[in-house]
């Protein structure tokens, strides 16, 4: 399973991507927003550390708006992914990202329904948004395992993107179902490095060995 980590941070970026697991980044407005720099200052910064999939959101909601700004967005980079809310003008402009080859990464979807129409209209990715659903006590991996029946069931060339991660779990149990990505926090991402009898066995070690050298 390819990890992205969910950031617009660029130390946080640099620091994931040290630890050799990073595959791509995703963002959105709000992300963006939080750094308090100029989004075309950010977007440089990432893609200087990211050579994968780096996904940038259209704030455009008419779907001719959306493709020209997502033509904008793609000359900071081939290996910039076009994010695309799950509406009706959304399909419109997915359709005619995808028809000339821009990838696209169709964000908000929250039913195996959505995730069809979007895959048939030409995404790249699909992002299903699990902890929201969560949040108002549905079962967000259940959506998860539906839409991956679905890109079997057709052999749609998209992959899906476990997205809206609230916890190491959420991660976990995307791999197990096979979900081609994770697009986790960086706090998520830290914990899922840790473990206390990880931590203990170090500890002895070092503490047996410290005793051998006296």
């Amino acid at each position: 399973m390819k990890i992205f980590l969910d950031t617009a941070n660029i130390e946080k970026i640099k620091e994931a991507a040290s630890w050799g697991i990073l595959d791509g980044v995703t963002t959105n407005p709000t992300l963006v927003s939080k750094e308090g720099k100029d989004f075309e200052q950010v977007v440089r910064e990432i893609l200087e550390v990211i050579k994968g999939p780096v996904s940038l959101e259209v704030v455009s909601t008419q779907w001719k708006a959306m493709v020209e700004e997502a033509k904008k967005l793609r000359t900071y980079g081939e290996n910039v992914v076009i994010k695309i809310p799950m509406t009706e003008d959304g399909l419109k402009a997915t359709k005619a990202l995808s028809s000339e080859g821009i990838p696209v990464n169709v964000t908000l979807i929250f039913s195996p329904a959505q995730a069809l129409l979007a895959a048939k209209a030409g995404a790249k990715y699909l992002s299903p948004f699990i902890g929201r659903l969560d949040d108002i006590s549905s079962y967000g991996m259940r959506l998860v395992e539906d839409i991956l029946t679905i890109v079997d069931n057709y052999g749609f060339n998209t992959e899906v993107i476990v997205a809206s991660v609230r916890h190491p779990m959420h991660v976990l149990e995307a791999a197990l179902l096979g979900a081609h990505i994770a697009t986790v926090p960086y706090e998520v991402l830290k914990k899922l490095i840790k473990h206390p009898l990880t931590d203990i066995g170090l500890e002895r070690f070092l503490k047996d060995w410290e005793k051998m050298k006296k």
